[in-house]
Protein backbone atom coordinates (compact mmCIF):
# COMPACT_ATOMS: atom_id res chain seq x y z
CA UNK A 1 0.00 0.00 0.00
CA UNK A 2 2.67 2.45 0.58
CA UNK A 3 4.29 1.93 -2.16
CA UNK A 4 1.50 2.66 -3.89
CA UNK A 5 0.99 5.60 -2.16
CA UNK A 6 4.79 7.01 -2.84
CA UNK A 7 4.30 5.77 -7.06
CA UNK A 8 0.35 8.10 -7.10
CA UNK A 9 2.21 10.64 -5.12
CA UNK A 10 5.16 10.95 -7.83
CA UNK A 11 2.76 10.95 -10.57
CA UNK A 12 0.88 13.99 -9.18
CA UNK A 13 3.74 15.58 -8.27
CA UNK A 14 5.12 14.99 -11.86
CA UNK A 15 1.57 16.22 -13.43
CA UNK A 16 1.81 18.71 -11.09
CA UNK A 17 5.36 19.94 -12.53
CA UNK A 18 3.95 19.86 -16.07
CA UNK A 19 1.19 21.93 -15.42
CA UNK A 20 3.25 24.43 -13.74
CA UNK A 21 5.72 24.41 -16.96
CA UNK A 22 3.27 24.98 -19.48
CA UNK A 23 1.38 28.05 -17.56
CA UNK A 24 4.99 29.22 -17.97
CA UNK A 25 6.18 29.44 -14.22
CA UNK A 26 9.45 31.32 -14.97
CA UNK A 27 7.46 34.16 -16.66
CA UNK A 28 5.81 35.14 -13.26
CA UNK A 29 8.57 34.04 -11.08
CA UNK A 30 11.17 37.16 -10.05
CA UNK A 31 13.66 37.51 -12.52
CA UNK A 32 15.77 38.45 -10.32
CA UNK A 33 15.13 35.57 -7.57
CA UNK A 34 16.02 31.81 -7.84
CA UNK A 35 13.54 30.30 -10.07
CA UNK A 36 13.94 27.03 -9.28
CA UNK A 37 11.06 24.85 -8.30
CA UNK A 38 10.37 24.28 -4.91
CA UNK A 39 10.84 20.40 -5.17
CA UNK A 40 10.72 19.60 -1.54
CA UNK A 41 7.38 21.75 -0.99
CA UNK A 42 6.24 20.37 -4.31
CA UNK A 43 6.78 17.24 -3.08
CA UNK A 44 4.88 17.66 0.00
CA UNK A 45 1.55 19.23 -1.67
CA UNK A 46 1.99 15.56 -3.58
CA UNK A 47 1.74 13.63 -0.81
CA UNK A 48 -1.24 15.15 1.14
CA UNK A 49 -2.97 15.37 -2.52
CA UNK A 50 -2.01 11.88 -2.67
CA UNK A 51 -3.46 10.66 0.88
CA UNK A 52 -6.50 12.65 -0.01
CA UNK A 53 -7.47 10.53 -2.88
CA UNK A 54 -6.63 7.63 -1.17
CA UNK A 55 -7.74 7.66 2.31
CA UNK A 56 -10.46 10.73 2.54
CA UNK A 57 -13.88 9.56 3.92
CA UNK A 58 -15.36 9.84 0.37
CA UNK A 59 -13.98 10.24 -2.94
CA UNK A 60 -13.23 13.50 -4.21
CA UNK A 61 -12.68 14.56 -7.64
CA UNK A 62 -9.08 16.16 -8.87
CA UNK A 63 -10.53 18.98 -9.82
CA UNK A 64 -12.35 19.82 -7.22
CA UNK A 65 -8.42 19.15 -5.05
CA UNK A 66 -7.08 21.76 -7.27
CA UNK A 67 -9.38 24.40 -7.35
CA UNK A 68 -9.34 24.30 -3.78
CA UNK A 69 -5.49 24.33 -3.68
CA UNK A 70 -5.86 27.53 -5.81
CA UNK A 71 -8.20 28.77 -3.51
CA UNK A 72 -6.21 28.37 -0.19
CA UNK A 73 -3.20 29.51 -1.94
CA UNK A 74 -4.93 32.97 -2.39
CA UNK A 75 -6.30 33.32 0.44
CA UNK A 76 -3.68 32.37 2.28
CA UNK A 77 -1.81 35.72 0.68
CA UNK A 78 -3.84 38.55 1.79
CA UNK A 79 -7.69 39.69 2.57
CA UNK A 80 -7.94 40.90 -1.38
CA UNK A 81 -6.26 37.84 -3.31
CA UNK A 82 -8.91 35.48 -4.49
CA UNK A 83 -10.13 32.67 -7.03
CA UNK A 84 -13.01 33.94 -9.16
CA UNK A 85 -14.65 30.37 -11.03
CA UNK A 86 -17.07 31.21 -14.10
CA UNK A 87 -19.82 32.97 -12.19
CA UNK A 88 -17.94 34.59 -9.69
CA UNK A 89 -15.75 36.29 -12.92
CA UNK A 90 -19.08 37.13 -14.50
CA UNK A 91 -20.58 38.81 -11.54
CA UNK A 92 -17.52 40.84 -11.37
CA UNK A 93 -17.63 41.91 -14.71
CA UNK A 94 -21.49 43.04 -14.42
CA UNK A 95 -20.25 44.65 -11.22
CA UNK A 96 -18.65 47.32 -12.57
CA UNK A 97 -21.14 48.33 -14.68
CA UNK A 98 -23.50 49.32 -11.40
CA UNK A 99 -25.99 46.73 -11.48
CA UNK A 100 -25.76 42.98 -10.20
CA UNK A 101 -28.11 41.05 -8.24
CA UNK A 102 -27.65 40.65 -4.26
CA UNK A 103 -27.81 42.46 -1.36
CA UNK A 104 -25.80 45.86 -1.81
CA UNK A 105 -22.74 44.97 0.80
CA UNK A 106 -18.75 45.49 0.44
CA UNK A 107 -17.47 42.82 2.90
CA UNK A 108 -13.98 41.47 3.59
CA UNK A 109 -12.94 38.21 5.96
CA UNK A 110 -11.81 38.49 9.56
CA UNK A 111 -11.07 35.46 11.86
CA UNK A 112 -13.24 33.22 9.56
CA UNK A 113 -16.24 35.20 9.39
CA UNK A 114 -17.52 37.56 6.74
CA UNK A 115 -16.89 41.40 7.85
CA UNK A 116 -19.14 44.47 6.81
CA UNK A 117 -16.57 46.98 5.06
CA UNK A 118 -19.72 49.10 4.25
CA UNK A 119 -23.40 48.54 3.09
CA UNK A 120 -24.22 50.38 -0.12
CA UNK A 121 -26.93 53.47 -0.04
CA UNK A 122 -30.71 52.33 -1.66
CA UNK A 123 -29.21 49.08 -1.30
CA UNK A 124 -31.51 45.74 0.36
CA UNK A 125 -28.83 45.60 2.89
CA UNK A 126 -28.56 49.32 3.72
CA UNK A 127 -32.18 49.88 3.98
CA UNK A 128 -32.53 46.34 6.27
CA UNK A 129 -30.20 48.07 8.90
CA UNK A 130 -27.22 46.32 8.04
CA UNK A 131 -23.65 48.15 9.58
CA UNK A 132 -20.25 48.43 8.60
CA UNK A 133 -18.00 46.38 11.19
CA UNK A 134 -21.11 43.75 11.57
CA UNK A 135 -19.60 40.37 11.70
CA UNK A 136 -21.53 38.15 9.77
CA UNK A 137 -21.51 34.53 11.14
CA UNK A 138 -24.49 32.52 9.48
CA UNK A 139 -26.06 33.06 6.03
CA UNK A 140 -29.83 30.70 6.40
CA UNK A 141 -29.09 28.05 8.60
CA UNK A 142 -25.33 27.84 7.53
CA UNK A 143 -22.61 28.94 9.42
CA UNK A 144 -20.20 31.11 8.04
CA UNK A 145 -16.95 29.96 9.78
CA UNK A 146 -14.36 28.29 6.80
CA UNK A 147 -16.29 28.93 3.70
CA UNK A 148 -14.14 31.01 1.42
CA UNK A 149 -14.85 34.89 0.68
CA UNK A 150 -16.25 33.74 -2.95
CA UNK A 151 -18.23 30.54 -1.74
CA UNK A 152 -20.21 33.69 1.25
CA UNK A 153 -20.71 36.14 -1.77
CA UNK A 154 -22.10 33.36 -4.01
CA UNK A 155 -24.16 32.87 -1.07
CA UNK A 156 -25.34 36.32 -0.47
CA UNK A 157 -26.41 36.75 -4.22
CA UNK A 158 -29.22 35.21 -5.55
CA UNK A 159 -32.33 35.49 -7.83
CA UNK A 160 -33.62 38.45 -7.18
CA UNK A 161 -37.04 38.64 -4.98
CA UNK A 162 -35.58 35.92 -3.07
CA UNK A 163 -34.35 36.38 0.71
CA UNK A 164 -31.98 35.48 2.62
CA UNK A 165 -31.38 35.39 6.75
CA UNK A 166 -28.14 36.97 8.10
CA UNK A 167 -27.03 36.43 11.40
CA UNK A 168 -24.39 39.16 12.62
CA UNK A 169 -22.47 39.76 15.73
CA UNK A 170 -22.52 43.36 16.20
CA UNK A 171 -20.07 45.54 18.81
CA UNK A 172 -22.40 46.56 22.18
CA UNK A 173 -25.04 43.85 21.44
CA UNK A 174 -25.16 41.01 24.08
CA UNK A 175 -26.77 39.07 21.50
CA UNK A 176 -26.79 38.19 17.19
CA UNK A 177 -29.05 39.97 15.28
CA UNK A 178 -30.97 38.40 12.79
CA UNK A 179 -31.79 40.08 8.98
CA UNK A 180 -34.04 38.60 6.64
CA UNK A 181 -33.07 40.66 3.20
CA UNK A 182 -34.99 40.51 -0.49
CA UNK A 183 -32.56 40.15 -2.20
CA UNK A 184 -32.94 42.53 -5.55
CA UNK A 185 -31.13 43.58 -8.74
CA UNK A 186 -28.60 46.51 -7.66
CA UNK A 187 -28.51 49.35 -9.74
CA UNK A 188 -26.58 51.81 -7.57
CA UNK A 189 -26.81 55.33 -8.23
CA UNK A 190 -22.97 56.36 -7.97
CA UNK A 191 -23.33 60.25 -7.66
CA UNK A 192 -26.05 62.04 -5.60
CA UNK A 193 -26.00 66.05 -5.54
CA UNK A 194 -28.09 68.68 -4.13
CA UNK A 195 -27.80 72.53 -3.63
CA UNK A 196 -27.47 72.62 0.27
CA UNK A 197 -28.09 76.41 0.72
CA UNK A 198 -27.51 79.33 -2.25
CA UNK A 199 -24.20 79.23 -2.86
CA UNK A 200 -23.00 75.94 -1.80
CA UNK A 201 -23.30 72.61 -3.28
CA UNK A 202 -23.29 69.03 -2.03
CA UNK A 203 -22.28 66.28 -3.97
CA UNK A 204 -22.19 62.38 -2.32
CA UNK A 205 -19.95 59.90 -4.62
CA UNK A 206 -21.10 56.37 -3.38
CA UNK A 207 -19.46 54.12 -5.57
CA UNK A 208 -16.66 54.53 -8.40
CA UNK A 209 -18.21 52.51 -11.63
CA UNK A 210 -17.74 53.14 -15.25
CA UNK A 211 -19.66 56.73 -15.99
CA UNK A 212 -19.31 57.82 -11.99
CA UNK A 213 -17.14 60.95 -13.76
CA UNK A 214 -19.28 61.75 -16.50
CA UNK A 215 -22.11 61.56 -13.79
CA UNK A 216 -20.24 63.80 -11.21
CA UNK A 217 -19.41 66.27 -14.13
CA UNK A 218 -23.29 66.37 -14.62
CA UNK A 219 -23.84 66.69 -11.03
CA UNK A 220 -21.44 70.36 -11.02
CA UNK A 221 -22.72 71.11 -13.93
CA UNK A 222 -26.83 71.02 -12.78
CA UNK A 223 -25.41 72.21 -9.57
CA UNK A 224 -23.90 75.81 -11.07
CA UNK A 225 -27.61 75.90 -13.02
CA UNK A 226 -29.35 75.66 -9.76
CA UNK A 227 -27.46 78.26 -8.14
CA UNK A 228 -27.15 80.39 -11.16
CA UNK A 229 -23.67 81.86 -10.49
CA UNK A 230 -20.74 80.55 -9.23
CA UNK A 231 -20.52 78.21 -5.96
CA UNK A 232 -18.95 79.48 -2.66
CA UNK A 233 -18.35 76.36 -1.49
CA UNK A 234 -18.72 72.65 -2.68
CA UNK A 235 -18.58 69.46 -0.33
CA UNK A 236 -17.55 66.31 -1.69
CA UNK A 237 -18.55 63.02 0.51
CA UNK A 238 -17.09 60.02 0.23
CA UNK A 239 -18.14 58.74 3.53
CA UNK A 240 -19.10 54.83 3.36
CA UNK A 241 -17.73 54.77 -0.32
CA UNK A 242 -15.70 51.05 -0.49
CA UNK A 243 -14.25 52.33 -3.61
CA UNK A 244 -14.69 50.88 -7.49
CA UNK A 245 -13.26 51.50 -10.28
CA UNK A 246 -9.67 53.32 -10.41
CA UNK A 247 -10.15 55.35 -13.71
CA UNK A 248 -13.47 56.48 -11.75
CA UNK A 249 -11.42 57.53 -9.29
CA UNK A 250 -8.87 59.97 -11.67
CA UNK A 251 -11.66 61.16 -13.24
CA UNK A 252 -13.56 62.52 -10.23
CA UNK A 253 -9.54 63.72 -8.78
CA UNK A 254 -9.49 65.91 -12.34
CA UNK A 255 -12.57 67.60 -11.89
CA UNK A 256 -10.94 69.59 -9.63
CA UNK A 257 -7.24 69.45 -10.25
CA UNK A 258 -4.95 71.46 -13.08
CA UNK A 259 -4.59 68.93 -15.85
CA UNK A 260 -1.39 66.96 -15.61
CA UNK A 261 -1.48 66.62 -11.81
CA UNK A 262 -0.63 63.76 -10.28
CA UNK A 263 -3.30 61.85 -8.97
CA UNK A 264 -2.09 58.32 -7.56
CA UNK A 265 1.17 56.15 -8.57
CA UNK A 266 1.45 52.18 -8.28
CA UNK A 267 4.44 50.44 -7.14
CA UNK A 268 5.31 46.58 -7.14
CA UNK A 269 7.02 43.80 -8.81
CA UNK A 270 6.26 44.01 -12.36
CA UNK A 271 6.80 46.67 -15.11
CA UNK A 272 2.88 47.08 -15.09
CA UNK A 273 2.34 47.30 -11.84
CA UNK A 274 4.34 50.30 -11.97
CA UNK A 275 2.09 53.13 -13.14
CA UNK A 276 2.18 57.21 -12.63
CA UNK A 277 -1.83 58.49 -13.54
CA UNK A 278 -2.23 62.08 -14.07
CA UNK A 279 -5.43 64.31 -14.50
CA UNK A 280 -5.44 63.61 -18.17
CA UNK A 281 -8.44 62.30 -20.19
CA UNK A 282 -6.27 59.36 -21.48
CA UNK A 283 -6.06 58.29 -17.70
CA UNK A 284 -9.87 58.46 -17.27
CA UNK A 285 -11.81 57.69 -20.36
CA UNK A 286 -13.02 54.46 -20.92
CA UNK A 287 -11.63 54.58 -24.39
CA UNK A 288 -9.43 57.19 -26.70
CA UNK A 289 -12.56 57.35 -29.15
CA UNK A 290 -14.90 58.62 -25.99
CA UNK A 291 -15.46 62.40 -25.54
CA UNK A 292 -13.94 64.42 -22.76
CA UNK A 293 -16.66 64.61 -19.98
CA UNK A 294 -14.89 66.63 -18.08
CA UNK A 295 -13.82 69.17 -21.32
CA UNK A 296 -16.82 71.98 -20.59
CA UNK A 297 -16.75 71.57 -16.41
CA UNK A 298 -18.70 74.78 -15.39
CA UNK A 299 -15.87 78.23 -14.82
CA UNK A 300 -14.87 77.99 -11.11
CA UNK A 301 -15.02 74.24 -10.77
CA UNK A 302 -11.32 73.74 -10.48
CA UNK A 303 -10.80 76.75 -7.49
CA UNK A 304 -14.06 76.52 -5.55
CA UNK A 305 -13.52 75.92 -1.67
CA UNK A 306 -13.80 72.03 -1.56
CA UNK A 307 -14.33 70.20 1.40
CA UNK A 308 -13.89 66.09 1.40
CA UNK A 309 -15.86 64.31 3.96
CA UNK A 310 -14.48 60.73 4.70
CA UNK A 311 -15.05 58.29 7.44
CA UNK A 312 -14.14 54.48 8.18
CA UNK A 313 -16.66 53.26 5.42
CA UNK A 314 -14.16 55.28 2.73
CA UNK A 315 -12.07 52.62 1.20
CA UNK A 316 -9.54 52.25 -1.80
CA UNK A 317 -10.60 54.79 -4.92
CA UNK A 318 -12.46 56.89 -2.22
CA UNK A 319 -8.98 57.15 -0.50
CA UNK A 320 -7.29 58.08 -3.27
CA UNK A 321 -9.28 60.75 -4.30
CA UNK A 322 -8.89 61.89 -0.90
CA UNK A 323 -5.13 61.77 -0.57
CA UNK A 324 -4.92 63.32 -4.61
CA UNK A 325 -6.96 66.45 -2.95
CA UNK A 326 -5.38 66.72 0.02
CA UNK A 327 -1.69 66.54 -1.02
CA UNK A 328 -2.54 69.19 -3.85
CA UNK A 329 -4.01 71.44 -0.87
CA UNK A 330 -7.19 71.34 -3.31
CA UNK A 331 -9.61 70.48 -0.42
CA UNK A 332 -9.87 70.09 3.12
CA UNK A 333 -10.56 67.04 4.75
CA UNK A 334 -12.87 66.63 7.55
CA UNK A 335 -13.82 63.12 8.87
CA UNK A 336 -12.40 60.30 10.24
CA UNK A 337 -9.40 57.89 9.56
CA UNK A 338 -10.42 56.25 6.14
CA UNK A 339 -10.26 52.07 5.72
CA UNK A 340 -6.91 52.10 4.91
CA UNK A 341 -7.35 49.63 1.48
CA UNK A 342 -4.34 50.77 -0.45
CA UNK A 343 -3.58 47.89 -2.41
CA UNK A 344 -4.31 47.21 -6.32
CA UNK A 345 -6.04 43.69 -7.28
CA UNK A 346 -5.31 43.04 -10.83
CA UNK A 347 -7.79 40.27 -12.40
CA UNK A 348 -5.94 37.88 -14.29
CA UNK A 349 -8.33 35.83 -17.05
CA UNK A 350 -6.95 32.23 -17.03
CA UNK A 351 -7.81 30.51 -19.99
CA UNK A 352 -10.76 28.22 -18.94
CA UNK A 353 -13.49 31.26 -18.02
CA UNK A 354 -11.88 31.44 -14.66
CA UNK A 355 -9.67 34.23 -13.28
CA UNK A 356 -7.64 35.43 -10.70
CA UNK A 357 -7.94 38.60 -8.20
CA UNK A 358 -4.29 39.27 -7.57
CA UNK A 359 -2.74 41.75 -5.18
CA UNK A 360 0.00 43.10 -7.23
CA UNK A 361 1.03 46.75 -6.14
CA UNK A 362 0.57 49.72 -3.72
CA UNK A 363 -1.26 52.93 -4.13
CA UNK A 364 0.52 55.80 -2.95
CA UNK A 365 -0.55 59.59 -2.83
CA UNK A 366 1.14 62.27 -5.14
CA UNK A 367 3.29 63.30 -1.53
CA UNK A 368 4.86 59.56 -1.63
CA UNK A 369 2.23 58.43 1.35
CA UNK A 370 0.99 54.72 1.70
CA UNK A 371 -2.66 54.33 1.91
CA UNK A 372 -2.23 50.60 2.74
CA UNK A 373 -3.41 49.53 6.68
CA UNK A 374 -3.26 53.15 7.65
CA UNK A 375 -5.50 55.39 5.52
CA UNK A 376 -6.35 58.53 4.87
CA UNK A 377 -6.03 61.21 7.96
CA UNK A 378 -8.46 63.67 7.75
CA UNK A 379 -7.19 67.81 8.50
CA UNK A 380 -9.70 68.02 10.79
CA UNK A 381 -11.05 65.17 13.02
CA UNK A 382 -15.38 65.32 13.35
CA UNK A 383 -16.78 62.42 14.45
CA UNK A 384 -20.32 62.46 14.52
CA UNK A 385 -22.96 60.56 16.57
CA UNK A 386 -24.72 59.15 13.61
CA UNK A 387 -23.89 58.68 9.39
CA UNK A 388 -27.29 58.35 7.46
CA UNK A 389 -28.83 56.19 10.40
CA UNK A 390 -25.29 54.34 11.26
CA UNK A 391 -23.59 55.10 15.08
CA UNK A 392 -20.53 55.64 15.38
CA UNK A 393 -19.52 52.69 17.28
CA UNK A 394 -19.95 50.23 14.88
CA UNK A 395 -19.07 52.59 12.02
CA UNK A 396 -15.15 53.08 12.60
CA UNK A 397 -14.73 49.80 14.06
CA UNK A 398 -12.77 47.87 11.22
CA UNK A 399 -10.24 48.80 8.54
CA UNK A 400 -7.99 47.42 7.12
CA UNK A 401 -5.30 47.23 9.68
CA UNK A 402 -7.77 45.00 11.68
CA UNK A 403 -8.04 42.33 8.82
CA UNK A 404 -6.07 39.15 9.12
CA UNK A 405 -3.11 38.84 6.85
CA UNK A 406 -3.75 42.19 5.41
CA UNK A 407 -0.18 43.54 3.42
CA UNK A 408 1.67 45.99 5.43
CA UNK A 409 1.51 49.65 4.87
CA UNK A 410 5.46 49.37 3.49
CA UNK A 411 6.90 52.40 5.23
CA UNK A 412 6.01 52.23 9.15
CA UNK A 413 9.97 53.62 9.80
CA UNK A 414 8.40 56.88 8.41
CA UNK A 415 8.14 59.87 10.77
CA UNK A 416 4.42 59.87 11.91
CA UNK A 417 2.43 63.02 10.13
CA UNK A 418 1.35 65.81 11.78
CA UNK A 419 -2.27 65.27 14.30
CA UNK A 420 -5.19 66.34 12.86
CA UNK A 421 -7.38 69.47 14.25
CA UNK A 422 -9.86 67.70 16.27
CA UNK A 423 -13.34 69.10 15.96
CA UNK A 424 -15.81 69.29 19.07
CA UNK A 425 -17.02 66.26 19.41
CA UNK A 426 -21.41 66.07 19.40
CA UNK A 427 -23.65 64.81 22.07
CA UNK A 428 -23.95 61.56 20.87
CA UNK A 429 -27.74 60.86 20.28
CA UNK A 430 -30.31 58.55 22.01
CA UNK A 431 -29.80 54.81 20.87
CA UNK A 432 -31.21 53.80 17.92
CA UNK A 433 -34.20 51.48 18.17
CA UNK A 434 -33.72 47.58 17.87
CA UNK A 435 -33.36 46.39 13.89
CA UNK A 436 -36.23 44.56 14.12
CA UNK A 437 -38.47 48.17 14.30
CA UNK A 438 -36.06 50.48 12.40
CA UNK A 439 -36.81 49.62 8.63
CA UNK A 440 -39.29 52.75 7.92
CA UNK A 441 -36.50 54.81 9.72
CA UNK A 442 -33.45 53.11 7.29
CA UNK A 443 -35.95 53.45 4.05
CA UNK A 444 -36.34 56.99 5.74
CA UNK A 445 -33.36 58.06 5.65
CA UNK A 446 -32.03 56.28 2.65
CA UNK A 447 -34.21 58.77 0.58
CA UNK A 448 -32.78 61.63 1.58
CA UNK A 449 -29.60 62.73 -0.44
CA UNK A 450 -28.77 64.77 3.33
CA UNK A 451 -29.80 64.94 6.46
CA UNK A 452 -30.30 68.15 8.57
CA UNK A 453 -29.08 66.39 11.59
CA UNK A 454 -25.66 65.49 9.93
CA UNK A 455 -23.17 66.47 12.24
CA UNK A 456 -20.11 66.67 9.77
CA UNK A 457 -21.94 67.79 6.73
CA UNK A 458 -22.61 70.84 9.19
CA UNK A 459 -19.28 71.59 10.39
CA UNK A 460 -17.81 70.86 6.52
CA UNK A 461 -20.45 73.99 5.45
CA UNK A 462 -19.53 76.15 8.34
CA UNK A 463 -15.88 75.84 7.39
CA UNK A 464 -16.72 76.72 3.85
CA UNK A 465 -18.91 79.68 5.07
CA UNK A 466 -16.05 80.98 7.53
CA UNK A 467 -13.34 80.68 4.09
CA UNK A 468 -16.12 83.14 2.75
CA UNK A 469 -15.87 85.41 5.08
CA UNK A 470 -12.10 85.23 5.27
CA UNK A 471 -11.87 86.07 1.27
CA UNK A 472 -14.34 88.68 1.33
CA UNK A 473 -12.27 90.29 4.40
Amino acid sequence: MRGKMQKFGLIAMGALLGVMLSLNYSAVADKKADSTLPVEELRAFAEVFGKIKSDYVEPVEDKKLINEAINGMLSGLDPHSSYLDADAFKDLQVGTQGEFGGLGIEVGMEDGFVKVVSPIEDTPAFIAGIKSGDLIIKLDDTPVKGMTINDAVKRMRGKPNTQITLTVMRKGQNKPLTFTITRAIIKIKSVKFKLLESGYGYVRVTQFQEHTGENLAKALDELYKQNKEPLKGLVLDLRNDPGGLLNGAVGVSAAFLPESSLVVYTEGRTDDAKMKLTANKENYLRSPRESDYLKNLPAGVKDVPLVVLINGGSASASEIVAGALQDHKRAIIIGTQSFGKGSVQTVLPLGNGTAIKLTTARYFTPNGRSIQAKGITPDIVAEDATVNGVDKDSLFNVREADLERHLTNGQDTKKPEAAPIKAPTPKKESPAKDQGDSKDDATSKEREVVSKNDYQLNQAVNLLKGLQIRKSR
